[in-house]
């Protein structure tokens, strides 16, 4: 799949998610949406910084990835917190689940309007699908190894560098 289809259909997916949230009733149910949210997230954030970014860092992009990485690292700092708390439905967790879903939301529509189209127009089809396809084989690596949010969570010390 064509590299910017693959993050904006996983954009959809994740807010999906999240949307979610306000139907789940009990702390179980909870819990386990946000291990969910986690882990799609988690993942995605990843190709995005692996894969996607140190491919598309052209010049005139420089300054939409660095602030990407900055979105990422907040996004890692509170899925790190929402995962130390135990009661997915006490104020706490609701307050950053609330705002997890409100930065997640904005980082997505900065990349669909500012750095996809971008993409779009310096990027020929062939090397987008060759993107789409490393960036899907790095999410099905790290769903085999174990707990991509955990990884992700840990890297909560500075933005990832733009390589």
């Amino acid at each position: 799949m064509n590299a910017i289809d693959l993050l904006i259909t996983q954009h959809r997916a994740i807010e999906g998610k999240l949307a979610q949230w306000s139907e789940m009733v009990t702390s179980a149910a909870k819990r386990e949406l946000f291990e969910q949210v986690a882990e799609h997230l988690s993942v995605h954030i990843a190709s995005e910084e692996q894969v996607f970014y140190p491919a598309v860092k052209v010049q005139n992009i420089e300054g939409v990835l660095l602030e990407s990485l900055e979105e990422h690292l907040s996004l890692k700092r509170l899925l790190a917190d929402l995962r130390e708390l135990d009661q997915p439905g006490d104020e706490v967790f609701e307050a950053k689940l609330k705002v997890l879903k409100e930065q997640t939301e904005h980082h997505h529509e900065e990349e669909e309007e500012h750095l996809f189209p971008r993409v779009g127009k310096r990027f020929d089809p062939q090397t987008l699908e060759q993107l789409g396809r490393q960036m899907e084989e790095l999410q099905r690596s790290m769903r085999r190894e174990g707990d991509p949010a955990a990884v992700v969570a840990s890297q909560t010390d500075q933005a990832a560098p733009l390589q």
